[in-house]
């Protein structure tokens, strides 16, 4: 379990959350793709949302508009946004958009860190474990 920030309760955590949320360029456009979304993930996703993102003391989003783009899964605590990435990715045209993709994200401010959909299945706790790293990390 990915433990809250240092003097931070969990009641502090949501209005720190909410305040962050609010500064990210939300994209009302991305608003229903994403709602649908979240009504259709995929396995990897489904997997890391219930067995592990759900279940943590801090606020984690499905499918949140960012800029142009829907992030996966987003923290605002922790500014950071987890990408799952299916074989599509992988591709050199994928790849490239990946790479434009962070690069547009991380100007807001967040990191994005990314598996492929094939660890998340395979290697769930190894997944599990750097996001907890990378939830610790100054």
């Amino acid at each position: 379990m990915i433990p809250p920030p240092a003097g931070e309760g969990v009641v502090g955590v949501g209005m720190c959350q909410d305040w962050l949320v609010r500064r990210l360029p939300d994209n009302k456009r991305l608003t229903p793709w994403a709602q649908e979304l979240r009504g259709a993930l995929t396995p990897a996703e489904r997997e890391l949302w219930y067995q592990f993102l759900n279940d943590q003391p801090v606020r984690w989003m499905r499918q949140r508009p960012i800029g142009q783009y829907i992030a996966d899964f987003y923290c605002a605590l922790f500014k950071l946004i987890i990408e799952l990435d299916g074989s599509q990715h992988y591709t050199p045209e994928g790849l490239a958009r990946d790479a434009a993709r962070t690069v547009a994200l991380e100007q807001f401010g967040v990191r994005v860190i990314r598996f492929s959909n094939h660890d998340v299945m395979h290697h769930f706790d190894a997944v599990c474990e750097q996001i907890t790293i990378e939830t610790t990390r100054e």
